[in-house]
């Protein structure tokens, strides 16, 4: 299905402050999982007045890693790339703690109470120990219902183009939503490098949930990024991206892709979301099918958006049978 080269060569030491290039080191949470990968990798950029991104999860030694690798520095800004619980969290502590204020979107989309109706019982799935690199692309990086921060709300709220300016330092705000509403990267116009939060990453594509999750707008916010000049990305989890805009073409053709096979699954008799998880992800284990089936989701509603699907509610349901339009 993916010609995306995924890179899972990645192992961290918690805690423990890496300079990645001049200005610009990195601390990783100890979170990890099936859906953060390695953990979440705290960014500080600059030297003796300092931005920090995305600062993490609610974790003690996380926070005491990052106080200790700031040491004496200011810290002049603290910016949230988006409200999802492994990005944000910790931003309230660290504000309190510096005086810094914090930098987004803005709050978490509305999320309404989900359908008990409308759920998908995949049966009971045995878990087991295997590594989040034998899973495969959008399953990965999941964060299930009720995993996004409803706490955050920002000091400052910016929007897509404008300029956020520290000590040598200087961040352009691109409004990427799609992953989740109010998802946002940040450009150093400096190093011409995007901090890309979950938008882009090199271990995984982004899973796409409804009803905050937008294909559409995702499917927007990656052909925005093919007309910036950046030669890197730094992701929240894992490795920089020293190919930015190949990558994020492959993103956009195994989109494609994707939308292709569920048209002809449909076509073959296949109607439902569950078949169709059943049928596309043979290779990922039972217990992320609840996420692939939010992703499959994703790319029905935008079948269904661009006039080839029809569903058999007309309210675009998770357990809806799906047809093509006539």
């Amino acid at each position: 299905m993916s010609s995306i080269a995924f890179d899972f060569d990645f192992t961290p030491d918690y805690g423990v402050p890496v300079e990645l290039e001049p200005g610009l080191r990195r601390v990783v949470a100890k979170n990890p999982n099936r859906f953060t990968f390695r953990g979440t990798g705290t960014y500080i950029v600059g030297t003796t007045s300092v931005a920090i991104i995305d600062p993490g999860p609610a974790i003690d030694s996380h926070f005491d890693a990052l106080m200790d690798t700031i040491g004496g520095a200011d810290v002049s800004h603290i910016l949230i790339t988006h409200t999802h619980r492994d990005h944000s969290p910790l931003a309230a502590r660290v504000h309190d703690a510096t005086g810094a204020p914090t930098i987004g979107f803005g709050p978490h989309g509305d999320v309404p109470p989900g359908d008990p109706d409308d759920q998908i019982d995949f049966g009971e799935v045995e878990d087991d120990d295997q590594e989040p690199d034998e899973q495969e692309d959008e399953t990965q990086n999941e964060h299930a219902d009720g995993g996004y921060d409803d706490q955050f709300v920002p000091d400052v709220a910016v929007r897509h183009g404008d300029i956020i300016v520290g000590d040598g330092w200087s961040m352009d705000c691109v409004h990427t939503p799609g992953h989740t509403s109010n998802h946002i990267c940040f450009g150093w116009r400096e190093r011409k490098a995007l901090f890309s939060g979950d938008h882009v990453m090199g271990w995984s594509t982004s899973v796409i949930s409804p009803p905050d999750g937008d294909m559409a707008t995702y499917m927007a916010s990656l052909e925005l990024l093919l007309h910036r000049d950046d030669n890197v990305y730094w992701p929240t989890h894992g490795n920089p991206i020293r190919n930015p805009r190949d990558h994020v073409r492959a993103f956009i053709s195994h989109r494609q892709a994707r939308e292709a096979a569920i048209v002809e699954l449909i076509k073959s008799g296949t109607t439902s979301i569950e078949q169709m998880v059943r049928s596309m992800y043979t290779q990922v284990h039972p217990k992320l099918y609840g996420a692939a089936a939010r992703s499959v989701h994703a790319h029905i509603v935008h079948l269904v958006e661009n006039g080839l699907l029809t569903s058999a509610s007309g309210k675009n349901r998770l357990t809806d049978p799906y047809t093509l339009a006539t």
